[in-house]
């Protein structure tokens, strides 16, 4: 049915790691998976899509010599059900990572934290209050 399919996704693309990260975060995230790649003769990733926490994403690979970092200026904010999920998300996506705001309690947030994972991609994590 036309009206199931999300009329705006969000789309990543890796310089070369699109499924890599791909995997990673299908790991990371649960509910999750990847519903379909399609390659080029290189082996790239030519177009993909995946899904996190029932969030449809897509993705590709460039190969071009020219740039395009991903930037804290646009962040995937994540609502974490439970202290555990939190703790364990933040963990996996800091390493190799940067951590941008410790996890801590904010006046909205039982628990907040900010990190940009190995790949350049900015995370916003949230546990809601009571």
């Amino acid at each position: 049915m036309q009206d199931s399919i999300p009329k705006i996704t969000t789309f990543f693309m890796f310089p070369g790691q699109a499924e890599e990260a791909m995997q990673y975060y299908t790991s990371v995230f649960k509910p999750s998976g990847i519903i379909s790649i399609f390659h080029q003769e290189d082996g790239s990733v030519l177009h993909a899509v995946f899904n996190l926490k029932g969030q449809t994403f897509m993705a590709i690979d460039y190969n071009h010599k020219d740039k395009h970092p991903f930037t804290p200026a646009l962040s995937l904010f994540v609502t974490c059900d439970s202290e555990e999920e939190i703790h364990r998300v933040f963990d996996q996506l800091s390493q190799e990572g940067r951590v941008l705001m410790p996890l801590e309690a904010s006046p909205v947030s039982q628990q907040f934290g900010w990190v940009e994972d190995k790949y350049g991609v900015s995370w916003q994590l949230n546990l809601a209050k009571g």
